[in-house]
């Protein structure tokens, strides 16, 4: 899985005009990837709890190996530093998952929030942000907030 996740950053294009379904997954992870790390990062913080929330996540939810979700995050950290914005991210999401999906990955990135225990003002202004570009209500947003904290309060 690391050499297709390697392959889709590399410069140079596909063969073909066809994308394997397995790439478009891979970038989909990428892209939920590098909200998890944004949001992490956006209190100027990247606590050790965030860090190993992000890593159990992306282990459960993409079926990974410690070395390969860090692996992960070390290719979406290089891939974010080369974009000016979060559009592209959120918008290949938007292209690849239901509002449902959508709202488990709000869900996720709640959880990067409160893995610290705090929920700083651009925590919480970067997550209004993301579910406003994943075209999700806020009623969405306020949903996955509670989820995430319900699920929490039960671990």
């Amino acid at each position: 899985m690391l050499h297709l996740i390697k392959n889709l950053l590399s410069p140079s294009p596909p063969a073909t005009d066809e994308i394997p379904e397995e790439t478009d997954l891979i970038s989909l992870t990428v892209a939920v990837c590098i909200l998890l790390l944004e949001v992490a990062r956006a209190d100027d913080e990247f606590t050790q709890e965030e860090q190993n929330h992000i890593l159990q996540t992306l282990q459960v939810r993409f079926s990974l190996s410690p070395e390969e979700a860090r692996d992960l995050i070390e290719i979406s950290t290089a891939k974010r530093e080369e974009s000016f914005d979060l559009w592209r991210f959120t918008n290949r999401i938007n292209e690849a998952l239901n509002p449902g999906e959508k709202r488990k990955v709000l869900e996720e990135v709640w959880r990067v929030i409160y893995a610290d225990g705090t929920l700083d003002a651009h925590e919480d202004y970067l997550v209004h942000k993301l579910a406003r570009l994943l075209n999700l209500p806020h009623s969405d947003l306020i949903a996955a907030k509670l989820k995430a904290l319900r699920d929490e309060r039960e671990e």
